[in-house]
């Protein structure tokens, strides 16, 4: 794609994403409740979007690889075995800071 303003109704239709590991891509993707393969650069400093990758990988979410194991991803992959990504709580969130900065 070249730039868009938003790709949620690409998202929407889609039956299933693959998208580089950046946090906002993930997380949109999962938050609509898409499958999603994440491929990762492992050419960027500090390799921070394979700690992404595999993390969302414990937690069942996503399946991972890269560029060369992509066509080995594709034919293997068992997306009945992706765990919805949970909610987000932004009040947990809200709540700690509260804390910290002793407005509780």
């Amino acid at each position: 794609f070249r730039f868009k303003d938003s790709l949620a109704e690409d998202l929407q239709g889609a039956d299933l994403i693959i998208s580089h590991a950046g946090a906002g891509s993930c997380l949109e993707t999962l938050e609509k409740g898409k499958p999603l393969i994440v491929v990762i650069n492992d050419k960027l400093m500090d390799n921070h979007q394979l700690e992404l990758a595999r993390q969302l990988h414990r937690d069942g979410c996503v399946l991972y690889c890269n560029c060369s194991t992509l066509v080995e991803t594709l034919q293997s992959m068992d997306l009945s075995a992706l765990k919805p990504f949970p909610p987000g709580q932004p009040e947990k969130f809200a709540s700690f800071l509260d804390k910290v900065f002793g407005l509780q």
